[in-house]
């Protein structure tokens, strides 16, 4: 669910946001288009107008160039998947036995082939003493279907917090929270094995920036963090955090998802909204897959992708807009911070 700071910064980021929303349908064109040769894990926009708040992003595992996605809130216990062919839902989960769900903010595969389904939103800061991760394996056909989760109670060794990133690590299995802070989040390592019917405690074991959501690399060496304006990807050894770099995040409405895709070459970035796009952007050294080996940072689809990563239009307006946007809401947002400091 969307939710901003408090205060000051929690005024010029919301203020961002909306010139963000503005600049970007006027200034980037229509969306991302699906590749014309309908390869898949390219460039797609989301067709199903239940889908509205798509808050995560998982590639399956078992059904090539599908994403599994779900809205944050509002909707029930429901996850979908999405062909990036076409855009268009192939199944929709429906999960019994986990009560109605709250704010459910992320979504992942685990080594075993199962989702997990994070209901770890908390846009108060601490109103619930715990939180919910659902459960289930991946589904071998893809049609409508009810399934049975399994329910796991969530709660933080140093006090309840507000989350939007849940990462299963593709080897252990060890499941992994980002927790969502305007002065800096933290990373939480769950047990080595979750445990139903009983309180699951997640200790902090890293310091993350502003994190909206997270992914692990297929082979488990790098963790993709991704926030409103900017996306790092880390080294990730034994547990823990290592060097970081830069990634170069589309300018999105409300960007809220990422995830590799299934044979690690890029990240496909996602957003909320109806119709939200979901783009692909290449890694630094990755193999290219299907999309063609562009540079890190520059999105791969064909359309209007690439505006909407900061590119510019033939007469140069496109660009010289979104930035103008982007310095204004850049400033609104240091001005502010700075008083934040002054007044304390």
């Amino acid at each position: 669910m969307r939710s901003y700071p408090t205060g000051p910064a929690g005024r010029a980021a919301a203020t961002l946001a909306a010139a963000l929303a503005v600049a970007v349908p006027l200034f980037a064109g229509a969306g991302p288009a699906v590749a014309d040769d309908g390869r898949p894990d390219r460039d797609f926009t989301i067709e199903d107008p239940r889908i509205t708040e798509s808050s995560g992003l998982a590639a399956s595992r078992a059904h090539p160039g599908v994403y599994w996605t779900h809205n944050d809130s509002d909707d029930g216990p429901y996850v979908y998947a999405v062909d990036s062919r076409t855009g268009k839902t192939l199944a929709t989960i429906t999960m019994r036995g986990v009560g109605e769900p709250r704010d459910v903010e992320g979504i992942s595969i685990g080594p075993d082939g199962d989702l997990y389904v994070g209901d770890i939103g908390d846009n108060l800061d601490g109103t619930w003493d715990h939180v919910w991760i659902y459960r289930f394996p991946e589904p071998k056909t893809l049609r409508d279907a009810t399934v049975t989760a399994v329910q796991y109670d969530v709660t933080y060794a140093d006090g309840a917090r507000n989350a939007e990133a849940l990462m299963v690590h593709p080897k252990t299995g060890r499941v992994y929270i980002a927790s969502k802070n305007e002065d800096g989040g933290g990373l939480y390592e769950g047990p080595a094995k979750l445990t139903a019917g009983s309180s699951n405690v997640f200790r902090r074991v890293g310091e993350v920036p502003w994190v909206t959501d997270g992914a692990f690399s297929p082979d488990g060496t790098r963790l993709v963090l991704r926030s409103y304006f900017s996306a790092r990807e880390y080294a990730f050894e034994d547990g823990r955090l290592g060097e970081d770099r830069s990634v170069a995040a589309p300018f999105q409405r409300q960007a809220e998802s990422v995830t590799y895709t299934a044979d690690g070459s890029a990240l496909m970035f996602g957003s909320e909204g109806a119709r939200s796009d979901v783009v692909r952007v290449e890694r630094e050294g990755g193999s290219g897959g299907s999309g063609g080996g562009r540079e890190q940072g520059k999105p791969s689809g064909s359309g209007s992708a690439g505006d909407e990563a900061g590119g510019e239009e033939e007469d140069g307006k496109g660009g010289a807009g979104l930035g103008a946007a982007i310095v204004v809401g850049v400033a609104v947002l240091w001005f502010a911070l700075r008083r934040k400091r002054g007044q304390g």
